[in-house]
């Protein structure tokens, strides 16, 4: 099993390193990196990634700006990533944080490396305990911000 890990040089952090870090720090997993100019071309990498280079799973990373045509071109890119999952049978979890979500610098990066930490954890969960995402069904979960809880009856 192997981890690819997408990103690109059009986010203002480096979501890659945030993420090897994760990996390294709670697995043993190997992994490939790959580095792409912009959020539309996460889908072709992450494709990439699964075929060519046998990742059992990809974390595909983006930081979309703040400007309509931000918006559009993640959606597109989402769309993307969707068609590339099902193209390769291979999950691709979308790490996407975009920049007007939060009211700051400081919490764009706090965002940002909350989001990606917590999803690093959820790939390599999906990989190797499975389980334990079960257990968490229903729960509220939310990466990068706090989580919201159930609706108890």
């Amino acid at each position: 099993m192997k981890v690819g890990i997408v990103d690109t040089t059009f986010a203002r952090v480096n979501m890659g390193k945030i993420a090897i870090d994760e990996l390294r720090r709670i697995s043993s997993l190997p992994y490939e990196r790959y580095t792409v100019p912009g959020i539309k071309d996460l889908p072709v990498a992450a494709k990439k990634l699964i075929e060519e280079r046998g990742c059992s799973i990809v974390i595909a990373m983006g930081m979309p700006g703040p400007k309509p045509i931000d918006k559009q071109c993640a959606h597109e890119a989402s769309l993307g990533i969707i068609m590339a999952q099902l193209m390769t049978n291979t999950h691709i979890i979308e790490v996407f944080v975009h920049e007007d979500e939060c009211k700051d610098e400081k919490e764009l990066l706090e965002v940002t490396e909350n989001r990606v930490r917590e999803h690093v954890r959820n790939a390599v969960d999906l990989l190797l305990n499975q389980k334990k995402l079960q257990k968490l069904a229903g729960t509220g979960q939310r990466q990068g911000f706090e989580d919201v809880g159930p609706i108890l009856r």
